[in-house]
């Protein structure tokens, strides 16, 4: 099922292209409104998923970085070892290695992960996102999803 890394490569690409428009284009902190409850806001991020150990004095980059790796590696072996018949879950596994190895990356080249998606009702704000967390969330909800019973096929008799 290594057939799927195309889309691991997609996510991939999807994400570091649009984190570098936005380095580009924008200042940090800077937010532009695009919709209603939607913004993009350039922020960096030194931790994990919302933020989690963002203050923790710089040791979390390199245990981020470490396993993320570690992922990566465990996902691509998982992939390799699915039966044809196993489609949703190569889809959802390849959509959360392309997004680890996108936030891999950026910690890896700046010591934080550039984060951009704001999405937000009246005062309240969801932590800030980029394309890697969205096709990583995409992925778990996909693998969620098939643990239920969606796109579970059994294999074909030869």
């Amino acid at each position: 099922m290594l057939k799927w890394l195309w889309l691991s490569l997609l996510a991939l690409a999807l994400d570091q292209a649009s984190k570098l428009l936005i380095d580009a284009n924008m200042q940090l902190y800077q937010s532009i409104p695009l919709l209603p409850s939607f913004n993009l806001t350039y922020v960096h991020n030194t931790g994990a998923a919302f933020s989690f150990l963002s203050e923790a004095g710089g040791w979390q980059r390199w245990f981020f970085a470490g396993l993320a790796l570690v992922i990566s590696v465990g996902i691509t072996v998982w992939l390799a070892r699915l039966q044809k018949h196993e489609t949703l879950v190569a889809v959802a596994l390849s959509l959360v290695l392309g997004g680890a190895v996108g936030n891999l990356i950026d910690r890896l080249a700046y010591g934080y992960v550039i984060d951009f998606m704001d999405v937000y009702y009246n005062t309240w704000h969801w932590p800030a996102f980029n394309v890697a967390d969205a096709a990583i969330t995409l992925g778990v909800i996909l693998m969620l999803a098939e643990s239920f019973g969606l796109g579970r096929t059994t294999p074909r008799d030869s």
